[in-house]
């Protein structure tokens, strides 16, 4: 048995790293609004837009600046249609915003697999929505990830504060477009709310500086056992990230005056 090529694992892992650094604040968000299943929903409209751009002519549009790019472009757009919506549901019926989030994420699931059930490869198109390629990302991909994500940090930092309800789901839907592209919808849904779970006995500095170290435990700890056992990275990935944050609720005492959230 050849010994695995471990250097294979770096460009995924650095992946996983920027993943975390803006999910690790937007999640704590979402535990904070109680609006859990939202990364889920926008993630899955983000994969829908990817499904409908692969299935019509609008990759033709935009042939010259590759697939990739086509693909981004209908993620997004798919995104900020579905944050808009959400931001809209919220204003009008707060009470059920939750159970509105989770009929946009069914919807959104169950049109995807009715646009691809007669497609010859579509059963392989959703699994790679679902779990990502996280194996097989490369360096050219993590720059203009990186670039973006810096963005949405400094603008979660400043100009979004002052429209907390659109600020948040627009940052979210741009953050989740790119992420679903990188890592798979459930690899977004993990690594926005494993690290908050994980920690959400702790309280500033330190739950920040933990939520990423639970993240990028899971990353390291998935991606070396997907090598070495030849399983799934993404799925892999998603377990060890689960495992991690019940050993860490076990673990973190609440801080003083109880859970924060």
């Amino acid at each position: 048995m050849n010994a695995p090529d471990w250097s294979l694992l770096v460009a995924p892992f650095v992946a996983g790293l920027l993943v975390l650094a803006t999910h690790v604040v937007l999640g704590a968000e979402v535990l904070r609004r109680g609006i859990i299943f939202i990364d889920l929903a926008i993630a899955q409209v983000a994969a829908l837009g990817t499904v409908v751009a692969s299935l019509t002519e609008f990759d033709e549009l935009f042939h010259s600046m590759g697939h990739d790019f086509a693909a981004q472009l209908a993620a997004g757009i798919a995104a900020a249609a579905g944050a808009l919506l959400l931001t809209w549901c919220e204003r009008r019926w707060p009470d059920i915003q939750e159970a509105l989030i989770g009929l946009v994420f069914v919807f959104a699931a169950a049109t995807g697999i009715l646009l691809l059930a007669r497609h010859p490869h579509g059963g392989e198109h959703l699994r790679d929505l679902l779990t990502g390629q996280l194996l097989w990302v490369n360096w050219a991909q993590l720059l203009p990830v990186a670039v973006l994500y810096a963005a949405v940090l400094a603008l979660w930092a400043g100009p979004a504060r002052r429209w907390p309800r659109l600020g948040f789901y627009l940052l979210f839907a741009l953050t989740v477009t790119a992420s679903v592209q990188l890592v798979g919808v459930l690899l977004v849904f993990s690594s926005l709310i494993a690290p908050a779970v994980a920690t959400r006995a702790l309280v500033g500095w330190r739950r920040l500086l933990f939520a990423y170290l639970s993240g990028a435990a899971g990353y390291a700890l998935g991606l070396g056992l997907s090598l070495y056992a030849d399983l799934p990275a993404g799925a892999t990935v998603v377990c060890c990230m689960c495992l991690i944050s019940m050993a860490s609720l076990l673990f973190f005492k609440p801080a003083r005056g109880g859970y924060t959230g």
